[in-house]
């Protein structure tokens, strides 16, 4: 792979409607897979949030008083630009992020469609008429945007997620202010301020301001940030939750997950190996939606975890950037370190490893665990690495008390030859998605998304019901003559 390509003017800077030097110094990029530092990105504090906000503000007004087409050709725009810089994007991802190339290429793929269906939003309808007992009064209810829209991104799939809100928040006609990873701040962040801004958005309407906790409490604090949209982990969107809830600010929080695959008695093994595979390992397991938890049934068992460690030691590891991989580095030092510590303290009270087990550096290999009970590490945490934990089930209830067994409730998915069965079991799931003979990894982005319990607020991204994420509602009523009352 070629040395990746730099967005313009981004060194060391922030994006207020222009690279500008940042207030809280510098912090260099790092590739995961070598440590190598590929660059210096700003590093914003929170006077630098105040700074955005008030931009994000005086600029919001005149972009939504733009005609929704003009908004349109903005995104059209975007997503054009997207396709044609995809060897920058691509190349961003896998070393700063440590992707794989199929990987990065589906994520690219997937912000291109996101662009599209946003591209669309501001053409849809906006309100509603409601009748009226008042002789002569009309009632329209109508959507307005929210103003200004804080989005805080992670670094796993930094570009999709971070596009996720701010494509339909700018459709809608609000301004953002994104806060992308430090760890992922350019495939996250600062493409995506060059691409709007060779796109045609005006100045001011989309700010990216990279940084570390302040940065993001400011952000989330910040009384002219009229929303938070933030997807990591559900410590941290407790706490955005929990501020935002005393300030009467919206949020729409898409947290962790420990996903369960469920495999019954009659699966098509074969098929049910393959998508445990993908959807523990794909992108090293650091997906919300990876299958963290797979529930086999007894009967099955030691044929599926045959079959799903046979798949899990023909996986390549190592470096995306120099060699066709399956499996790249985890995002950093402490992460490789955790997924170790959880393996280790799972052996320890008695998992067997059938297949991996073993850490280079960042690079973890894919494993797969059996004899995992529900008191283990394995079984209890959100993994966030390639690893498989693999527990037994006798009966259909004992299945799905292990479900809930966990506070998350994200993805899920069932394999079974028997459709009716497993619908049976998808319908007792706490779960905000599940899906039937697949894994636990998919996202069709006009579908809403989203999870229950300790996995989200509620919210959801995807179709309709980006409408109802980023906009508000206002009942304006009139009539012609004005009423006299009897007071």
């Amino acid at each position: 792979m070629t040395q990746a390509a730099s967005p313009a003017g981004w060194q060391g800077k922030l994006f207020l409607g222009e690279w500008v030097t940042g207030r809280g110094g510098t912090a260099a990029v790092l590739e995961p897979a070598t440590g190598n530092v590929l660059g210096e990105i700003g590093v914003a504090i929170a006077a630098d949030v105040v700074a955005a906000a008030l931009r994000a503000q005086q600029a919001q007004r005149a972009w939504e008083a733009l005609p929704f087409d003009k908004r349109a050709a903005v995104l059209h725009e975007a997503a054009r630009l997207l396709k044609a810089r995809s060897a920058q994007f691509i190349d961003w991802n896998v070393r700063e992020c440590g992707s794989i190339v199929p990987k990065a290429q589906w994520e690219l793929d997937a912000t291109y469609e996101q662009l599209l269906m946003s591209a669309a939003l501001p053409m849809q309808p906006n309100g509603l008429l409601f009748p009226s007992a008042m002789p002569g009064r009309t009632n329209a209810w109508r959507r307005v945007p929210i103003g200004v829209v804080g989005v805080i991104a992670p670094w796993n799939f930094p570009l999709l997620l971070a596009m996720r809100s701010v494509a339909p928040a700018l459709a809608l006609g609000n301004a953002v202010i994104l806060k992308p990873d430090p760890q992922s701040a350019i495939t996250g962040g600062a493409l995506i301020a060059d691409l709007f801004a060779d796109a045609g958005l005006p100045a001011g309407v989309l700010q990216v301001l990279p940084g570390a906790a302040e940065a993001g409490d400011a952000l989330v604090r910040h009384p002219g940030v009229d929303m938070i949209s933030f997807t990591g982990s559900t410590a941290v969107g407790r706490q955005i939750g929990e501020i935002c809830g005393r300030m009467l600010k919206k949020t729409a929080l898409e947290l962790g997950g420990n996903n369960p695959l469920i495999v019954l008695a009659d699966a098509d093994l074969d098929k049910a190996a393959s998508s445990a595979a993908w959807g523990a390992f794909l992108h090293q397991g650091q997906i919300c939606m990876q299958a963290g938890r797979h529930l086999v049934h007894r009967s099955v068992a030691q044929a599926y975890i045959d079959k799903l460690a046979a798949r899990a030691k023909r996986l390549a590891v190592g470096n995306p950037a120099t060699e066709p991989v399956h499996i790249g580095p985890l995002i950093n030092a402490r992460q490789a370190e955790r997924v170790e510590r959880i393996v280790a303290e799972s052996v320890s009270a008695g998992a067997v490893i059938a297949a991996g087990g073993k850490r280079r550096d960042n690079y973890f290999e894919p494993t797969v665990l059996a004899n995992v009970t529900a008191g283990m590490s394995a079984f209890k945490e959100e993994i966030f690495g390639p690893v498989a934990p693999v527990t037994i089930f006798d009966t259909i209830d004992e299945a799905i008390a292990l479900v809930h067994a966990s506070e998350y409730g994200l993805a899920a998915a069932v394999h079974s030859a028997s459709m009716t069965n497993a619908m049976a079991v998808a319908r007792r799931l706490r779960s905000g998605m599940v899906h039937i003979n697949d894994q636990t990894v998919n996202n069709e982005f006009h579908v809403p998304f989203g999870g229950m319990g300790a996995s989200g607020n509620g919210g959801r991204f995807g179709g309709p019901a980006n409408i109802d994420e980023f906009t508000k509602t206002q009942w304006i009523s009139a009539i012609d003559a004005p009423i006299e009352y009897p007071f």
